[in-house]
């Protein structure tokens, strides 16, 4: 009797948004780091400190398409008195070891090709006459109709030393940190692994999300609606939300009403998720599948408890972890933002956990209210749609409180918070806002 007793009073417990979003994270590790190629490794959070095993640039070289000369050579040249010098040859990038540039010389060079050796600077090609006999040239002739730029070329400008030379080192030098452990992959990180000669690096991969919605009245976008049909929107949102938290995720079609379907489902799901995410069935109506499937769960499939939560909207929530490798999994209520704000609030920071982020929040920030908020529940902590302002600091309410109104949603930018113990607030008062973007 006790035993019931004390079933019945956990199951009646109203959790507050804290409690939950920290019990969800306690039961949440990042995933194993992993050697990934670089591409693959996009997104991922790095694991190892990277130090630079050779210096970026590793030679001096060229800024500039023109020509490598020793500085004395054109001393005091100008248009109406050209230092004439002689060509020896090209230098292109990638062409292997430089002529040397000798008294009188100079040496057709190419954007990142090497300094040769006794060249002191590089005079731009617009600077010259490009080795036609003629004026200043806005271009050199090409390779292939001027052989291997010999002749002569006239210089109608000195150059100072060092002059259009990028040095040997100047970007980073050997030894030197190049990235840390904890930064997330993006372009320019790649780029500059790429740089650095690392073919791949360890990281914590990103996390599989599979995102399943359920309900029998749900229908896949692009085809017809029947009597009490709508679309899918939830399982294409959510799946949208876990890419840009930064997951690999999986959008599952709508599962119908029906324990077994979507137990097998489950089952079908969970060799490819580090985290299950569904939509729909976890309130109290009879045809609540989610609930009612997982609530049956054994003791070896693992465990699911359904909470009610002091928020709104979001009030049911499940989570558990379930299957052999005890995966999380995370049910989200139906109604489109019900499911997006839970997502926002609980889903995304979990992935952030797996990723092994220091953060996994959102952002935060105090705005004024520029419209009053009135009748927002006691004792339930309310998240608004607001389109919030960062050069003048104000949110704006966007739509009503309406938990299926999806297109105020989709032009808000922040989420309006209402702590529990506040009733009404007048336009004026600051707030605090969930930036979303």
């Amino acid at each position: 009797m006790n035993g019931t007793t004390d079933q019945t009073r956990h199951q009646d417990r109203v959790w507050s948004v804290a409690e939950h979003l920290d019990d969800v994270l306690s039961k949440i590790h990042p995933l194993e780091p992993i050697e990934l190629q670089l591409l693959d490794a996009q997104g991922c959070v790095l694991v190892e400190d990277i130090t630079v095993p050779l210096a970026l640039p590793p030679f001096d070289n060229s800024s500039m398409d023109g020509y490598a000369v020793r500085v004395a050579d054109v001393a005091g040249a100008s248009e109406e008195f050209p230092a004439a010098l002689t060509v020896i040859g090209d230098v292109a990038a990638g062409s292997g070891e430089p002529p040397a540039v000798g008294p009188g010389e100079a040496a057709r060079i190419m954007t990142g090709a090497p300094v040769p050796p006794g060249a002191e600077a590089v005079v731009p090609v617009e600077w010259t006459d490009g080795g036609s006999g003629e004026g200043p040239v806005l271009t050199m002739l090409p390779h292939s109709r001027d052989g291997m730029g010999g002749g002569e070329v006239r210089v109608h400008r000195p150059v100072e030393p060092r002059a259009h030379i990028r040095a040997k080192g100047s970007d980073v030098t050997a030894g030197e940190p190049a990235l840390r452990a904890g930064t997330v992959l993006g372009p320019p990180q790649i780029g500059l692994l790429a740089a650095i000669g690392r073919g791949t690096v360890k990281v914590r991969p990103r996390p599989r999300v599979v995102v399943m919605s359920t309900g029998s009245e749900l229908v896949q976008p692009g085809e017809a609606l029947g009597p009490g049909q709508i679309h899918d929107s939830n399982s294409f949102q959510l799946t949208a939300a876990a890419r840009d938290a930064g997951a690999i995720a999986y959008r599952v079609g709508a599962v119908a009403d029906d324990a077994e379907t979507l137990r097998a489902t489950l089952e079908d799901q969970l060799i490819r998720a580090d985290i299950l995410v569904t939509s729909g069935g976890v309130s109290v109506g009879a045809y609540d599948v989610v609930k009612e499937t997982l609530t049956d769960f054994s003791a070896e499939e693992g465990t699911v408890e359904f909470r009610k939560l002091a928020m709104q909207p979001g009030k049911p929530q499940g989570f558990g972890l379930i299957g052999p490798d005890r995966t999380p999994l995370m049910a989200l209520p139906g109604n489109p933002v019900s499911s997006y704000v839970s997502f926002e609030l609980f889903v995304r920071p979990a992935i952030r956990t797996l990723m092994g982020l220091p953060d996994a929040h959102r952002p935060t920030a105090q705005a004024e209210c520029t419209e009053p908020l009135a009748s927002s529940p006691k004792g339930k902590r309310q998240f608004l749609r607001g389109s919030h302002d960062p050069e003048t600091g104000k949110v704006t309410p966007v739509g009503g409180t309406g938990s299926h109104l999806i297109k105020a949603l989709a032009h808000a930018n922040a989420l309006i918070i209402v702590p529990e113990d506040v009733t009404e607030v007048a336009a004026g008062d600051e707030v605090e806002v969930v930036l979303l973007g």
